[in-house]
Formats: C-alpha cells, sequence, structure tokens
C-alpha cells in the first residue's frame, strides 16, 4: 500500500502544511515505505493555491538534497510519463493507485 497523507482537512498555512510534510517524511523514511502521496489540494482560487505551491517547492529542496527520489505531481501521473515509469520501477503498487490518469492537481506523489 501506498501511505497516503491528507495535509490539508484543517486548513493548515502554508508553513505549518510544509513542516507536516518534513514529518510525514521522516515518518514514512523510518517505517520503511517506498512512496507516500500528499493530498494536499490545489487551492479555492481555482489557480493552485499557496500550500500547493509550498510543498511543492519544498518537496524539490528535498530531491535536490536527495532526501527523496521522485517527486510526481497528480497532474503528471501517467503511464506516459517518464518520471512516473520510474516511480513504478521503484514502488510497483503506484500502477494500482487510484489517482493514475486522473490528471489531480490535488495531490503529489513522493518516492522515498
Amino acid at each position: 500500500m501506498i501511505r497516503t497523507v491528507n495535509i490539508k482537512q484543517d486548513r493548515p498555512t502554508a508553513d505549518a502544511a510544509v513542516r507536516r510534510v518534513n514529518m510525514i517524511l521522516n515518518l514514512a523514511k523510518s517505517q520503511g515505505d517506498k512512496a507516500i502521496k500528499i493530498v494536499h489540494g490545489y487551492g479555492s482560487t481555482g489557480q493552485g493555491g499557496v500550500i500547493r505551491t509550498h510543498v511543492r517547492r519544498y518537496l524539490q529542496e528535498q530531491k535536490n538534497r536527495g532526501r527523496v527520489r521522485l517527486i510526481l505531481p497528480g497532474e503528471e501521473f501517467s503511464i506516459f510519463n517518464p518520471v512516473a515509469l520510474q516511480a513504478f520501477a521503484c514502488c510497483p503498487e503506484l500502477r494500482r493507485d487510484a489517482d493514475l490518469e486522473r490528471c489531480n492537481p490535488g495531490i503529489t506523489v513522493v518516492v522515498l
């Protein structure tokens, strides 16, 4: 199973959401998870929210530091995406995820 974590449920600030993601990454790594799906929402304005932007920026920083392997935005979570193919090789369970091919900008898949 892929760990799915909803970080937006109580409407945190962007900074609080990033702190949650940091804790989630620590927990997932310590428990040996291969991938996590972060539900951050798309934003109430319909133009991409602050939480989504901050969380994805933070995840990119973590990737640059080698803390995570791959970041796959939900809108790119497709069997035709080369990054998704790499993610499937690391974590085959992702092929059965309900958000695959849904073009969901409110999630981000992270391979650890």
